[in-house]
């Protein structure tokens, strides 16, 4: 599964792990967050250009780079490219990720996916993150304008760092951290809202050849 989805299902972190500078009065907060659900429920679709870094404990970081390409419910296409190419589409029933280096597919109900914890069901537009989510500031906004926002699940999951655009509301950068040490930052831009975007974006058939590996529900 994409590392970034892996993470969020994975064991979560202790409030220690972020660096912490005062931010919002919680007041403040629930009106971002008020904010922030209200320009997630009114977005239909979205593409962005992303940019990602992984850090990974005794290895070299990993920087990939690449679009994404999302339309509710549950739909998204993620294509990334660099020395670790990879493609992972959700045609809304399964989600498919395809590692042409070994040729191989990992297929993932959609809804294991998002009933398995708040981090993932929200990325894959079934999430609410006031319901969901402990929210606490924690930076200020600097010269960039984001407002960085840790999102710990009220259930499970890992907790995550998102940078919210004070004009916008979008999602700007996404840390997700694991207990290994390793950590995975995306960046977006470029971003376009409620564009039609191809059927064919979010359908996936299997390489011919292609190991087809099943995870859960299949």
């Amino acid at each position: 599964m994409l590392m970034l989805i892996g993470q969020l299902t994975g064991p979560g972190l202790n409030r220690a792990d972020a660096a912490m500078r005062p931010g919002p009065a919680p007041a403040n907060l629930n009106m971002l967050l008020d904010r922030v659900q209200q320009h997630y429920q009114e977005t239909k679709s979205f593409s962005a250009k992303f940019d990602e870094t992984i850090t990974r404990t005794g290895a070299a970081p990993l920087y990939r780079s690449g679009m994404i390409y999302y339309e509710k419910p549950g739909k998204l296409r993620w294509e990334f490219e660099g020395s670790q190419p990879e493609t992972i589409v959700s045609d809304g029933k399964t989600i498919y990720d395809y590692d042409p280096a070994l040729n191989q597919v990992v297929e993932t109900p959609l809804a294991q996916a998002s009933r398995s914890n708040a981090a993932a069901a929200f990325l894959l537009g079934v999430g609410n993150v006031k319901r969901d989510f402990q929210a606490e500031a924690v930076m200020a906004p600097g010269s960039s304008g984001l407002v960085h926002v840790a999102l710990t699940p009220k259930q499970e999951g890992q907790r995550i760092e998102a940078g919210i655009d004070r004009k916008t509301y979008n999602i700007a950068t996404l840390s997700i951290g694991d207990a290994m040490g390793n950590r995975t930052n995306l960046s977006f831009s470029n971003i376009e809202l409620n564009r039609p975007l191809r059927a064919s974006q979010f359908t996936f058939t299997p390489p011919d050849g292609a190991d087809i590996v099943s995870s859960g529900g299949h």
